[in-house]
């Protein structure tokens, strides 16, 4: 509530969700990472703003490290646009320690809030969407190494968009880089391929938003190129309908869920638009970016 209001006073065209982390990469994660604990994990649970420019987001992050008097401790920030990583991903994280007065259950666990600009999320939105459909974990910067150098190239060409730091390993030069993102779209027909993923999936629709705060449950069947959604006025029910898919889905690579909680179908789209495999803004900015 507090990220919505101060995002807003920002940018009124910015867009907010929160997510709870899925259970497979919850496992992952600490698979992944020698010595890592579910209690010092800092995006089981996360919120994410999406504003319109680098100017907006920075504006924000400095309200957030300057002027903010939320009780939460901001404990870590991971500034990935002025330092992006070599897989391409930008955006600003900053991981408070929770904290209330009245009830101390969980204080001390970490939550994750992500603010990114809007080519920023265009970018992460595609990663997902590709790593859905080649079943690639390219989000981990894992799979097939042309998508991969593609995602870098791609990032650097948004980030001389926006004026901020190229990522690393890729060409300085922007004839360069140019030509090099060029070469990739062809050869991957990044283009082509991203354009049928969008038109192949049929949007099946079980919804009624009726309040705000309603629990959505997504889930996409990447086979038979399909998204179901469905709406919960009660927390209750909607996390025992999502812990049964979650123990359904388990070992189907096809099969994807989450859930989560907007304030309108329309905001969903635009906050989770890899679920829909709304990959148009990321096509129009590769398209820009070539041109």
């Amino acid at each position: 509530m507090n990220l919505r209001t101060r995002a807003t006073n920002v940018d009124d065209d910015s867009t907010i969700a929160q997510r709870i982390k899925r259970l497979p990469a919850i496992r992952q994660k600490l698979e992944r990472f020698q010595g890592m604990k579910l209690s010092r994990m800092q995006d089981l649970g996360g919120c994410r703003a999406v504003l319109s420019s680098v100017d907006d987001v920075d504006e924000l992050v400095r309200y957030y490290k300057t002027r903010s008097r939320i009780k939460h401790k901001l404990v870590r920030e991971y500034p990935y646009i002025a330092e992006p990583q070599c897989s391409g991903y930008r955006g600003v994280h900053l991981v408070y320690s929770y904290f209330s007065d009245r009830t101390t259950t969980w204080n001390g666990l970490q939550i994750e809030m992500q603010i990114r600009s809007r080519l920023q999320h265009a970018w992460a939105t595609a990663v997902e969407t590709v790593g859905t459909f080649t079943r690639q974990a390219l989000k981990s910067s894992s799979g097939e190494k042309d998508w991969l150098r593609f995602f870098a190239l791609m990032s650097s060409a948004h980030a001389l968009r926006e004026g901020v730091p190229l990522v690393p390993n890729t060409p300085n030069d922007p004839s360069k880089l140019l030509h090099e993102l060029r070469e990739y779209t062809r050869k991957l027909d990044v283009i082509q391929r991203l354009t049928a993923y969008g038109q192949a999936m049929s949007f099946s629709e079980q919804v009624n938003i009726s309040r705000r705060g309603d629990a959505l449950l997504l889930e996409l069947d990447t086979a038979a190129k399909e998204l179901t959604v469905r709406s919960y006025p009660n927390a209750l029910v909607a996390a025992d309908a999502y812990n049964a898919i979650e123990r359904a889905i388990e070992n189907d690579p096809t099969k994807d869920a989450v859930l989560v909680t907007v304030e309108s179908l329309t905001s969903l789209r635009r906050a989770y638009p890899n679920y829909f495999l709304d990959t148009s803004a990321f096509i129009t900015s590769v398209r820009e970016a070539i041109a």
